[in-house]
Formats: C-alpha cells, sequence, structure tokens
C-alpha cells in the first residue's frame, strides 16, 4: 500500500468516514479490490461497521482500513451478525489506539469449508448432564444431549467437544472442560484477566472458546490453505500497511487476546498434507 494512505491519514482528528472518501484513498481501494463497485461496498460496509462502534472511531484509520483489506482479500464479512471477523480496538503504548484483526469461529468455518477438504466439521457446547464419556485416546465421545432446545440453551455449559473430517476419511476429535476454557482464557488474555467486561471472552465466552477450539484443531491437524494460513498468521493482529502484522501486547489493551496465544499455537502448528494422510 503506497504512502498516498499515511499522507491522507496524517491528522489523527480526520473521521474515518472523510478519510474513506478521499480521492487517494478510494483510488487506492478500487487498485486492491480490482473494480470500483466493489470498492464502494467495501467503504459502505467498513464504514457502517466503524459508526456502529465508538470505540473504533478512536482507531488510527490506517489500522482499520488495513485489517479490513485483509477481511476482503479472504472474502469474509466485517458485519458483527455474520460473526466472520471483527476489527478490535487495542491501547498500543507506541501508537495509540489501533485496530486489531480479529478471526471469528464463523470464519474458521467459512475457510475451511472454502478449503473443499472437511466433509464435516462442527464445534459444540456439552451441558451438564449430556457428557457420558470422552476417549481422548480413540478421540471417541458419548452423550445424551438434552432433546429440549429451549432447556439445553438455559443448562450450564461443562464442555466443548470439536471434531472434522476429511473428504479422505481422516478425523480428528477434541474435547475440553469449562475449566481447561476457563485457564486458557485466562493465560492468554489480559483483559479477560482484568475482569472489566470489555473483552469477547467476557461478553460471549461460548463464541470465543468455539472459536478456540477451532484454532487448536485446525492448526495443528487441519489442512490449511493459502487462505486459512494468511487470515491464521493475521488474527489477532494490527496489519500494517506493508502487510506485515504486529501482534500488540499491552496490560491497557481493549482487545481478548494476546501475542501469547499466537506465537504458542504457532510453535505447534502442524499442517498436514493430503500425500501425509494418503
Amino acid at each position: 500500500m503506497s504512502n498516498e494512505i499515511t499522507k491522507t491519514n496524517v491528522s489523527s482528528k480526520m473521521g474515518f468516514t472523510t478519510y474513506m472518501t478521499a480521492p487517494s484513498i478510494k483510488k487506492k481501494i478500487d487498485e486492491i479490490i480490482g473494480d470500483e463497485k466493489s470498492g464502494k461496498r467495501f467503504v459502505s460496509a467498513i464504514v457502517s461497521a466503524v459508526n456502529n462502534n465508538p470505540q473504533l472511531k478512536e482507531c488510527a484509520n490506517d489500522s482499520i482500513l488495513s485489517g479490513a483489506l485483509l477481511g476482503e482479500s479472504l472474502n469474509l464479512s466485517p458485519s458483527p451478525q455474520l460473526g466472520q471477523y471483527y476489527l478490535v480496538p487495542f491501547n498500543d503504548k507506541t501508537r495509540g489506539q489501533v485496530a486489531t484483526f480479529q478471526l471469528g469461529y464463523k470464519g474458521y468455518i467459512q475457510l475451511a469449508i472454502r478449503s473443499g477438504q472437511y466433509k464435516k466439521l462442527n464445534v459444540l457446547a456439552i451441558k451438564e448432564g449430556e457428557l457420558i464419556k470422552y476417549d481422548p485416546l480413540n478421540e471417541e465421545i458419548e452423550v445424551n444431549l438434552i432433546e429440549d432446545e429451549e432447556e439445553r440453551e438455559k443448562a450450564k455449559t461443562i464442555g466443548y467437544y470439536a471434531m472434522f473430517e476429511y473428504v479422505n476419511g481422516f478425523r480428528k476429535t477434541m474435547y475440553w472442560s469449562k475449566k481447561k476454557m476457563e485457564a486458557h482464557a485466562l493465560q492468554y488474555s489480559m483483559g479477560y484477566r482484568a475482569k472489566k467486561g470489555y473483552t469477547f471472552w467476557e461478553k460471549d465466552f461460548d463464541a470465543m472458546a468455539f472459536k478456540t477450539m477451532l484454532r487448536q484443531l485446525i492448526s495443528k491437524w487441519g489442512i490449511m490453505s493459502i487462505e486459512m494460513q494468511t487470515a491464521f498468521e493475521g488474527d489477532m493482529a494490527v496489519i500494517n500497511e506493508d502487510g506485515t502484522k504486529q501482534y500488540v501486547d499491552n496490560e491497557d489493551s481493549q482487545s481478548n487476546t494476546i501475542k501469547a496465544e499466537f506465537v504458542e499455537e504457532e510453535k505447534e502448528t502442524k499442517k498436514v498434507s493430503l500425500e501425509d494422510l494418503d
């Protein structure tokens, strides 16, 4: 991305709508996305997302745009209702308020489905009284699900189950207790440890748990398409104008996750190819 974007964003007080409608920014967006019509759709969607989140309005404009362009390159929607990816404010000590790109669990599902490698993919909260047995050696789970949906929604969650099966039959499953998920959140989210009420872990623990399960399962055992790898590497990062990622880490974070989670999972990541499974 050229320096024109930076120059247009010299004033930190420039409104995001004004920034996005500046001729140099519109031209650059059209060049990156490919055509004017798609560019207008993209601008409209991102401006709407920012206008609906007062905290995002305080973020550096270029960080919002770069994160949104990553989402667009992955063909994911910024709509909070769809939950595919989010632009989350983060207070960086050196840059001030910036927007981090954060993939939602529905985004992981979308990218996995598109790869064409997954026959089945599921993640589920297990409720109190449902789990009969989980055998981690043979990766087999035995449950008796509550049939009444309303009753099930109200029941206490005791754990999380995720699984996938490739089209060639290779299958992996994973089960985490709620206690283990809680420990994971406390270890990797400074914001959650602070319990100030602004993190996704506090607002929607199950959604973050679903994402964590899919992230753990797919990153360690899944076939990762180029799109999936790009999303995985960009998750929880500020996307710089040159495409590099900055995994900001700050006690005053407005984010729900930190660099340590990405680093830890990167170390353990195993990209399994079809040839490995034949």
